[in-house]
């Protein structure tokens, strides 16, 4: 309560300024008192998905699910004090329009009538993530959580895949229930936040909370059908030689995710060898990358090893007080953890470039922007995959690239299936599973559940957390995806040119739209004609260049 006490009265001070010069020194000790409220959430939140069994931090998470709307009430109001201030059009040219227009927006998207679904909302969404961290699934005489089940999904043995993956989705099966109930309270108090705050559907109010400041749900509904002309064909191809190169008569889902009959590209080394790799990858990229990772190492920000009780995924998070970024993960002996490496390190390098902002909205950009570091990132460093893999580092990088492609239109996928959730919050469950199943036969027409009735029955997306906890962040994988994909084109004719635009982005931080970060980086936007279409010609002469039965 100290803590409300002193920013009620800094934000009446910032009304108050004399000048805009006394508004700004306000407004900067504003900024460095919520600096420090989001570095303790944020540590709070490392350390409870570090071991989501700790007393002590299990009790503060639940803490700051109750009080965070609270906090969302001071932050509007220093929002306004931005937004109505006299002194506006300075501060504009200070701060930068992305800023004004997400204070704007986060106006609009909170209002204190909302503060009990916000923290229904909130404490829904850390019940599926304990939901989740409680699978204990005994499998050849261990227990072990949904992330140690991933090397045996994609095991050689064809019998053990498909037993892993039987109880693997057997938890979701034996849960189905309590995911369902959660779901549908998360639908009902997002659609009553929606109402409340005067939006027909959640659906809006779900786009301004995501911050996108220069693009529509029809510019999405554009990019989503570009997707399906120009992608869909194309994995589906990949999907059939797949089928193709594993002598099968058909590829069942437990099938997807293996790639070789030699077996998947793995590490060729444990968890300090794959450490060891990334140092000399990031000191040999370039001087910014060595002394990021270096910062990292000394100040042990990284937890990347899968444990009893850690929460599952992988998430990069900023400390605003310490200036450091941090990288969670669960390492699992596949492919999937040098990825890891490189997709959350390219979050972790964009933010430490970024460290010179200190208004806490902006040291990240928006979403669908910050995935453009992260999955260039993954494509930047493909000279260094050897150090991982060795001799088969060529079928990493063809592995790699078709699942970029793969996952594109289930990108869309998982898209369009919340717009029609969020249109119609009504649904039922079946009807849900019934509505994403067909989507997958639009998007993925390959998929093959044969033995498997929850999956034929559209369970799939009870896995997919961003549905649960982060409603609308998917699609940014996709338009970030395309992007990406530019750069790896850049990299292959102008390796150092292609850098400066990376680095550049990355030093940008937040302080401008997706749009103009695109632009800054001298790509082409995902919602121009012809920018899926031209991307997707080299990638797929790329992919057909590659022999892959011999990998």
């Amino acid at each position: 309560m100290a803590m409300k006490s002193i920013l009620e009265s800094s934000v009446e001070s910032m009304n108050n300024a004399a000048s805009f010069e006394d508004f700004i020194k306000i407004m900067d000790e504003v900024n460095r008192i919520r600096n420090n409220v989001q570095s303790m959430e944020t540590l709070v939140s490392i350390r409870y998905s570090i071991n989501t069994d700790d007393d002590f931090y299990k009790t503060e998470k639940h803490y700051w699910d109750e009080i965070s709307p609270q906090y969302e009430e001071l932050n509007s109001m220093f929002y306004r004090a931005v937004t109505e201030s006299r002194f506006r059009d300075e501060l504009e040219k200070k701060v930068g329009k992305q800023f004004m227009k997400i204070a704007e927006y986060a106006l609009r998207a909170f209002d204190p009538c909302i503060i009990e679904e916000l923290k229904e909302e909130n404490r829904l969404s850390s019940e599926y993530t304990r939901l989740l961290a409680s699978a204990k699934i005994m499998f050849e005489g261990e227990e072990r959580n949904l992330s140690a089940m991933g090397p045996f999904m994609t095991s050689k043995d064809r019998y053990v895949r498909e037993e892993a993956s039987r109880l693997y989705y057997g938890f979701f099966e034996e849960n189905e229930a309590r995911f369902d109930e959660l779901f549908d309270k998360l639908v009902s108090v997002r659609h009553s936040m929606a109402l409340k705050l005067g939006f027909e559907s959640f659906t809006e109010l779900g786009y301004i909370r995501m911050m996108r400041t220069d693009y529509d749900s029809d510019m999405v509904s554009v990019f989503r059908s570009q997707v399906s002309e120009h992608i869909v064909p194309c994995a589906s191809r990949l999907f059939e030689r797949q089928r193709r190169r594993l002598g099968l008569d058909s590829l069942r889902y437990f099938d997807e995710n293996f790639e070789f009959e030699t077996g998947n590209a793995e590490p060729k080394g444990d968890a300090q060898f794959i450490i060891d790799g990334g140092i000399r990858m990031y000191s040999e990229l370039s001087p910014e990358t060595k002394e990021f990772f270096e910062f990292m190492m000394e100040h042990e920000l990284m937890d990347l090893e899968t444990r009893k009780g850690k929460g599952a995924g992988g998430y990069c998070t900023y400390i605003p007080d310490y200036k450091a970024p941090f990288i969670f993960s669960n390492f699992n002996s596949t492919d999937a953890d040098i990825d890891v490496l490189t997709h959350e390190a390219g979050h972790a390098f964009q933010v430490y470039q970024s460290r010179w902002i200190d208004i806490p909205e902006i040291n990240f950009p928006t979403y669908e922007s910050c995935e453009i570091h992260s999955m260039s990132m993954e494509f930047i460093t493909y000279p260094w995959m050897k150090l991982f893999f060795r001799e088969d580092t060529e079928k990493y990088k063809y592995a790699h690239m078709g699942s970029t492609v793969k996952f594109m239109p289930y990108g869309v996928l998982v898209d369009e299936f919340q717009h029609l959730i969020y249109v119609d919050p009504q649904m039922s469950p079946s009807e849900r599973k019934a509505a994403w199943r067909e989507l997958e036969k639009k998007y993925q027409p390959h998929k093959n559940y044969e033995g498997c009735d929850f999956l034929e029955r559209g369970g799939w997306w009870l896995k997919q957390g961003h549905i649960f906890k982060n409603p609308f962040y998917y699609i940014d994988y996709a338009l970030a995806q395309i992007c990406a994909l530019q750069f790896w084109k850049k990299m292959q004719h102008d390796r150092e040119g292609g850098w400066q635009d990376y680095l550049r982005i990355c030093e940008i931080g937040g302080t401008k739209s997706f749009v103009d970060i695109v632009s800054e980086a001298n790509l082409i936007s995902p919602f121009e004609d012809g920018c899926v279409a031209g991307v997707m010609k080299d990638i797929d002469a790329f992919l057909e260049s590659t022999d892959d039965s011999r990998l």
